[in-house]
């Protein structure tokens, strides 16, 4: 078997919008390097300032050298038919399949990452950076961050482990299509193994035990090996995997509660990656406002966080419905509801069905009253129910309280009876954050299962 061993530089963290600047490649056959290439890369791009001093590289250095094209072939002629070999292996990787692609190749090596193997073979070093690495194993680096350099010592590393693998951990990485392979190089991969095929959310934490990420999921094993089952160029993907060094998770009974804690959790802790749920707000909004003759109106506008809404809706026309049960219920007026705009009741000119006891009777404390009167007539139809469901074991059933329109929390109910009493439910539950997005999920899992509703 023979290993194609790989470092290359670049002008960027990411493929799709970066170019490679240098390439070294190591044949190994499993004892010792067999062929070394080495060659600097015309990026066609400039190479930016922080790139050159990290690396020594500079724009006259490649103005002459060729570009990947010219050199796909060979490359692609080296990596063929071996077995891709890196430390991080998937950053080499992921710029290497998308040059090769664009020049016409295909790529679809096997991989090994040398990070993942150190850690396994060579468990207990402080650092499994490839500088530090070898400083610690008596590896000698030379020329650190340039190809070549990078390459022969990720070659001596790759010696010292086939050397030093008395469990077969290389060749168990090799069988199949191993999930290692997929794996951000940080990620121990007994973490992903436990992972349980059961509804919840999972988190994961960077390097300082930050949490970057948090989503929810019918089935938390398959969706968290989702994120690594491909290899995407862009940056957002690269950046997201490079940061990734440790995964919790929490198990829910239901898709909904995991909905649920989900946005909680988001907005609790707000990670750099979650951006899904930041702008969230519902469509309308119903505003009460007062006009320059002192009447207190009531309007439906496009939902802005500066704005004081009385209560939110996800169309227009559920919020005009709401606006035209109130005018009904207290004979507001259907001008002053901006419901009838043509309308002019100081000049004679009356709304359908209004009283004009409104501009015309120029009386604004009175109307305003029942203005009052309409909305808290509202809040208090405002509804208060449990939704009932699955628990995560058999002897117990879950909950999700809504107690006057708003999201109270939710928990488990083990003694199978649902108190009659708001105040007992209220207790065997975990009060949580009320949001327009957590109130509208439970809402729709109401209308769409009334049977699972108890209301209060």
């Amino acid at each position: 078997m023979l290993y194609a061993i790989v470092d290359i530089e670049t002008t960027g963290s990411y493929a799709s919008a970066n170019g490679i600047t240098e390439i070294a490649i190591a044949i190994h056959d499993g004892k010792e390097i067999v062929h070394f290439y080495e060659t600097l890369i015309n990026p066609n791009a400039q190479i930016p300032y922080f790139i050159q001093k990290l690396t020594g590289i500079n724009n006259d250095m490649v103005a002459s050298a060729p570009s990947f094209s010219e050199v796909a072939e060979q490359i692609h002629e080296l990596l063929r038919g071996k077995v891709f070999v890196a430390h991080n292996v998937n950053f080499d990787y992921s710029f290497l399949k998308y040059q090769l692609e664009a020049a016409g190749y295909t790529m679809d090596a096997r991989k090994l990452c040398t990070i993942r193997m150190a850690r396994k073979i060579l468990p207990g070093m402080r650092s499994y950076s490839l500088g530090k690495l070898c400083h610690q194993l008596g590896i000698n680096l030379t020329n650190h961050h340039r190809a070549g350099g990078d390459a022969l010592a990720t070659a001596h590393l790759f010696t010292m482990l086939l050397q030093n693998d008395k469990e077969g951990v290389i060749n168990g990485m090799l069988k199949g299509r191993n999930r290692e392979q997929y794996l951000p190089p940080h990620v121990p991969v007994e973490q992903v193994d436990t992972l349980p095929k059961v509804p919840g959310v999972y988190y994961f934490y960077n390097n300082l035990g930050k949490v970057v990420y948090i989503g929810k999921a019918k089935n938390i094993a398959k969706r968290v090996k989702s994120h690594f089952s491909n290899n995407k160029s862009g940056k957002q993907k690269q950046d997201f995997l490079r940061e990734i060094h440790r995964i919790s998770y929490k198990e829910t009974a239901t898709d909904l509660m995991a909905h649920i804690l989900e946005s909680t959790e988001i907005r609790r802790l707000w990670p750099v990656y979650n951006r899904s749920q930041r702008g969230y707000l519902p469509k309308f909004c119903l505003l009460i406002y007062e006009d320059r003759l002192g009447y207190k109106r009531i309007g439906i506008e496009k939902n802005k966080h500066v704005y004081k809404a009385v209560h939110t809706f996800d169309t227009l026309i559920e919020g005009h419905n709401r606006i035209r049960e109130l005018i009904n219920e207290f004979g507001l007026c259907s001008r002053l509801c901006n419901l009838a705009k043509v309308a002019d009741c100081e000049n004679g000119v009356f709304a359908e069905g209004c009283t004009g006891e409104c501009a015309a009777l120029k009386n604004p404390k009175h109307y305003n009253k029942k203005v009052d009167e309409a909305i808290r007539w509202m809040q208090k139809q405002l509804p208060t129910f449990a939704f009932i469901d699955k628990g995560i074991n058999d002897d117990e059933q879950s909950c999700i309280l809504v107690k006057k329109g708003n999201f109270y929390g939710m928990g488990y109910i083990t003694d199978g009876v649902l108190p009659d009493d708001i105040d007992q439910l209220q207790e065997k539950l975990e009060p949580m954050p009320d949001n327009d997005y957590i109130r509208n999920l439970v809402y729709k899992h109401a209308s769409t299962y009334p049977e699972k509703c108890v209301n209060f």
